[in-house]
C-alpha cells in the first residue's frame, strides 16, 4: 500500500491484522462485488456467498477455537467487518450480527451446555442467526418492550412481535428478548436463545423496505410460541445486562461497518472526479469538489479513529465501553450518511441512475443510521455518560 489514505488507515496495525485486512479486502472485491447490484435487484439472499466465509474463518472469528472458530482479537474482527461491509453490508451483517450479539452473548452468560451446541454449529457455518429485539411500536426503548413471556410447564412461553429483523427466514437461531413482567420495564427484560425450525407458534413474514432488498429483512410474530427452559440465556428478568453488554459490541461492530461505506465512498468519488469532465477539465480540479472529497477523508478518519480506538480498548480488557460505542456508532453512521451524499453530489445525476452503486450505499447507510440505536438516542447517551447521569 502506498498512498497516503492506505497509509493513515493502516500505520498502527501490526503486520497480522494488515494482511488480514489485504486479505479479506481480495476476497470481497473478487467473491462479492461482482453479485451484490445483481442480488439486490433480484431480491436474492447472498446465502452462497455466506457460505464461501466459512472455510477462511471470517464467518465466526469471534468463536473460540475450543469449540470450532477462528478467534481472533476485537480489532481484527472490526477490520474484518469493515472490509466486508465496504462492498456487501449484507454479508457483512451476517458476520456483526452472529458475532457481536449471539456469539458475545453466548460467551458471557450461556451454560456449558449452550455453548457446545450453538457456537460449535455457528463454527461450521451450519446455521445463520438471528436478533429479534426491534418492536413495531419502537426500537430504541427497549426496556419498554410488549413482548412478554409467559411461565409455563417445563419452560416459557413467548407473544409478541419483532420488526425490521435480518437474516429472520433463513437462521437457525434467534437471539430474542421479552419480558416477564412489563411493570418492571427494564428489570423484567429476559433474554432467550430459540430454535425457530422447532419451535411452533412462530411465523415470519416480509416487511417491505425501499432498500436492502437482498437482505430480506421479516417481521417475526411470536404466538403463545413454547421454549424450553434450557433456551434461556441467564437468569429471568437479567436480560438488560445481557443486552447492554451484547449491544457494546454490536454497536463496535456496526460502526466498522459504517467505516467501510464510508470508505467505498470515497474510493469510488476520487476516480470519478479524475475521469470526468465538464468545461474542459476534470472535475476534481474544480475547488468545490475538491472541498467535498476533503471533507469526506477527513470525516472518515475522524470516525475510524474513534472505531479504533473502541477496539483497542475492548482487546485491553475494558470491561464496558458504552461511551466509547456510542461515540463511534454516532460518527460513523453520520460519516457513511455524509459521505454518500457528498459522493452522490460529485457523481452528479449518474449517482442515482442503476449503473453506479453509490446511490444504494446512500440508502443503506441512512437505514443504519437508525440501527443499534438511533443519532438521538446516543447523542443523549454520550452526554448523559459525560455529566454522570448514566453509569457505564
Amino acid at each position: 500500500m502506498t498512498s497516503p489514505l492506505d497509509r493513515m488507515m493502516d500505520f498502527d496495525l501490526t503486520e497480522e491484522q494488515r494482511l488480514v485486512r489485504r486479505s479479506v479486502r481480495e476476497f470481497a472485491e473478487k467473491e462479492i462485488l461482482p453479485h451484490v447490484e445483481e442480488h439486490e435487484r433480484a431480491s436474492r439472499y447472498p446465502t452462497e456467498l455466506i457460505r464461501k466465509l466459512v472455510p477462511l474463518g471470517y464467518f465466526a472469528p469471534m468463536v473460540p477455537e475450543e469449540y470450532g472458530g477462528s478467534f481472533v482479537d476485537v480489532m481484527t474482527y472490526g477490520l474484518i467487518c469493515e472490509e466486508i461491509a465496504r462492498v456487501d453490508w449484507v454479508v457483512a451483517s451476517v458476520i456483526s450480527v452472529t458475532n457481536s450479539l449471539v456469539v458475545g452473548s453466548i460467551l458471557k452468560y450461556g451454560t456449558p451446555a449452550q455453548k457446545d451446541r450453538w457456537l460449535r454449529a455457528i463454527a461450521r457455518g451450519e446455521l445463520i442467526t438471528s436478533a429479534c429485539l426491534t418492536e413495531p411500536g419502537g426500537g430504541t426503548d427497549l426496556g419498554n418492550m410488549a413482548t412478554v413471556a409467559r411461565r409455563a410447564d417445563g419452560g416459557w412461553r413467548l407473544t409478541g412481535s419483532k420488526v425490521f429483523i435480518s437474516h429472520a427466514a433463513h437462521a437457525g437461531l434467534f437471539f430474542v428478548v421479552a419480558s416477564i413482567d412489563r411493570e418492571q420495564k427494564h428489570k423484567g427484560v429476559t433474554a432467550f436463545l430459540v430454535d425457530p425450525k422447532a419451535t411452533e407458534g412462530i411465523t415470519i413474514g416480509e416487511f417491505p423496505m425501499r432498500t436492502l432488498q437482498r437482505d430480506n429483512l421479516a417481521e417475526v410474530h411470536f404466538q403463545d410460541a413454547f421454549v424450553p427452559d434450557d433456551a434461556l440465556l441467564g437468569a429471568p428478568g437479567q436480560g438488560f445486562p445481557v443486552l447492554g453488554s451484547a449491544l457494546d459490541m454490536g454497536r463496535f461492530s456496526v460502526a466498522a461497518r459504517q467505516i467501510g461505506q464510508a470508505q467505498r465512498c470515497v474510493d469510488l468519488a476520487i476516480p470519478y472526479a479524475l475521469e470526468r469532465e465538464a468545461f474542459g477539465q476534470r472535475i476534481g480540479e474544480f475547488q468545490l469538489i475538491q472541498q467535498k472529497i476533503t471533507d469526506m477523508i477527513c470525516r472518515l478518519q475522524q470516525a475510524r479513529h474513534v472505531v479504533y480506538q473502541l477496539g483497542r480498548m475492548k482487546d485491553a480488557g475494558t470491561p464496558r465501553c458504552s461511551m466509547e460505542a456510542s461515540m463511534a456508532k454516532l460518527l460513523a453512521s453520520q460519516a457513511a450518511v455524509a459521505n454518500a451524499l457528498d459522493g452522490i453530489q460529485i457523481f452528479g445525476g449518474y449517482g442515482l441512475s442503476a449503473e453506479y452503486e453509490i446511490g444504494r450505499i446512500l440508502l443503506e447507510a441512512k437505514a443504519m443510521e437508525f440501527g443499534e440505536g438511533t443519532s438521538e438516542l446516543h447523542t443523549k447517551l454520550i452526554a448523559e455518560y459525560a455529566l454522570g447521569a448514566r453509569k457505564q
